[in-house]
């Protein structure tokens, strides 16, 4: 049985922000969000091609997918081009530590033109020093700073994505360099499976609450509680039907502070044949749209 998340009223009654990205590609039967898939492909038991993964997020319904580093880029927007279908994100790392004489992957600047006038994300992993270590901040800020300079002229938004054992690990470091670095192009992503591993839920609501004003992307999973996965005694990352933590709660929640960005449904580590639990994740996305349209 769900058990409900408990969120800070006063979180419910923010206005949405102008900087919150608006959907533009609508899964058929949402209300705002368009949800695409992520890491769908990393796990999958058919080793599906990338032309393969296309047609089948195109038949099941979702609105596009994220792609994992920046290797056969041109391919994977080919395949969505040819299925109707979005580059929602790509995913690259940064490392921050000092004098590193590759903080990033050389080749996005090759990249980036490829995505002009797409919505397609840059979504930033940032290692290199110990976990929300600030001494970080100065050299995280140049380094995005340059990568969004280089990202405006292809109109292309970088996210920064908090990712549990990283330098970048919490929602709050995202929020506190994204500041700093004071682009508006640059924006966070709240990952629901790395956040149930470095928090505890009853920070939820005040911490979407401190996001929202520059939450450009958001990714979900079926969960169990926060404090059973602390423990050890949890899956962080299953289906969107399974687990006991209440994805419709954390939904409303969003729909109540006025996100409309896109919403990705987090594949990793699932294994077996990907259709099966793209099936059951996307029925349950329809079932709590259909509630949250009540």
């Amino acid at each position: 049985m769900r058990v409900t998340v408990i969120l800070a009223a006063a979180c419910l009654l923010l206005v949405p922000s102008s900087r919150a990205e608006k959907s533009e590609v609508a899964l058929p039967g949402a209300k705002t969000n368009p949800f695409f898939a992520l890491c769908m492909d990393m796990h999958d038991a058919k080793k599906r091609t990338l032309e393969q993964q296309a047609e089948l997020l195109k038949e099941l319904g979702y609105a596009g997918a994220g792609h994992v580093w920046l290797k056969h880029v041109p391919e994977r927007l080919k395949t969505l081009d040819e299925a109707g279908l979005k580059l929602f994100q790509i995913y690259t790392r940064v490392n921050v530590s000092p004098n590193n004489e590759r903080p990033y992957d050389p080749a996005l600047k090759e990249i980036l033109p490829l995505l002009k006038g797409r919505g397609t994300q840059i979504a930033l992993l940032m290692s290199g020093l110990g976990r929300s270590d600030v001494a970080g901040d100065p050299r995280a800020v140049e380094l995005i700073r340059e990568i969004a300079g280089m990202a405006e002229a292809s109109g292309v938004r970088i996210v920064l994505y908090p990712h549990s054992g990283d330098w970048l690990e919490r929602v709050e470091d995202a929020v506190r360099v994204a500041e700093k670095v004071n682009r508006p192009n640059v924006g966070v992503m709240f990952n629901l499976c790395h956040w149930l591993k470095v928090d505890e839920e009853k920070n939820l609501g005040p911490l979407l609450e401190s996001a929202m004003p520059r939450l450009f992307a958001v990714s979900i999973n079926g969960a169990d509680r926060a404090a059973e996965i602390r423990k050890g005694k949890g899956n962080w990352i299953q289906p969107l039907d399974s687990g006991s933590f209440d994805i419709y709660a954390f939904l409303k929640a969003l729909k109540d502070l006025g996100y409309s960005g896109p919403v990705g449904l987090q594949c990793y580590g699932i294994r077996g044949d990907a259709r099966d639990h793209l099936v059951s994740s996307l029925s349950a996305w329809k079932e709590f749209q259909e509630r949250l349209g009540d």
